[in-house]
């Protein structure tokens, strides 16, 4: 069983950074891929990066390439979204997911742990 925990989001400009931290309990957290999707208001979830266990592959949706950056630290449990750039249409709450596996998918079926969800509103 895995329990996540997202924070750091909130509000920001167009054009600037935020970062978003998710917390795992349980002690085979570099057992387990990462991955970040959100939701904007009227739209279904959509993908936008996951890690692999060990963190040595990661994955984007198109539409965050280079300007999102996923990065995990398994020592402390907790799985990042480097966001800069920022755009309104990035404008969604964020969610942190969990899946037994070590290689990353972007597939929200495939993940079987979720968080809360946190908000990020990018201003224009």
């Amino acid at each position: 069983q895995v329990q996540l925990v997202e924070s750091g989001g909130g509000l920001v400009q167009a054009g600037g950074s935020m970062r978003l931290s998710c917390a795992a309990s349980g002690r085979t957290f570099n057992n387990y891929a990462m991955g970040w999707f959100r939701q904007a208001p009227g739209k279904e979830r959509e993908f936008v990066a996951a890690v692999s266990g060990p963190g040595g592959s990661t994955v984007y949706a198109a539409s965050v390439k280079g300007r999102f950056t996923i990065s995990r630290d398994n020592a402390k449990n907790t799985v990042y979204l480097q966001m800069n750039s920022l755009k309104p249409e990035d404008t969604a709450v964020y969610y942190c997911a969990a899946r037994s596996s070590f290689y990353a998918y972007t597939s929200q079926r495939d993940y079987g742990y979720w968080g809360q969800g946190t908000q990020v509103t990018v201003s224009s």
